[in-house]
């Protein structure tokens, strides 16, 4: 199995560039010969997202956009971060996309909360 490690530079707020930027990635990975491609933490949206978390509308534009980097990025599987709300609840999350659909969820346990980070604020 080759693994793609796609380290990329999201930006903050810019749902659809970055969609666009892991749609296209997904892509060369494959082209390439791997067969998974990996994303990180909070891709979709960029990290640190903050105050956005609080916008309904935000949270479901990255929930759309996950649902077309699903539709798009064909070829393997890909494992991308985005914020997931289940319930009103928020979570730093990561998708597992193969065939189209999300196959599974990884909700991120160990919060960080010092320096920089303020994620126990935004994240259950």
């Amino acid at each position: 199995m080759r693994i793609a490690l796609a380290q990329i530079n999201s930006t903050v707020g810019d749902i659809r560039g970055n969609t666009e930027t892991i749609v296209e990635r997904a892509l060369r990975a494959w082209e390439s010969g791997a067969d998974v491609a990996v994303f990180p933490e909070l891709a979709i949206s960029g990290y640190p997202p903050e105050d956005l978390l609080l916008k309904h509308h935000f949270l479901d534009d990255c929930r759309e956009a996950l649902d077309e980097v699903a539709a798009r990025a064909t070829g393997g599987v890909v494992i991308v971060g985005l914020p997931l709300v289940e319930q009103g609840v928020c979570y730093n999350a990561a998708a597992v996309i193969s065939e189209k659909s999300i196959a599974a969820w990884y909700r991120k346990i160990w919060l960080p909360n010092y320096g920089v980070f303020d994620e126990k604020r935004y994240f259950a």
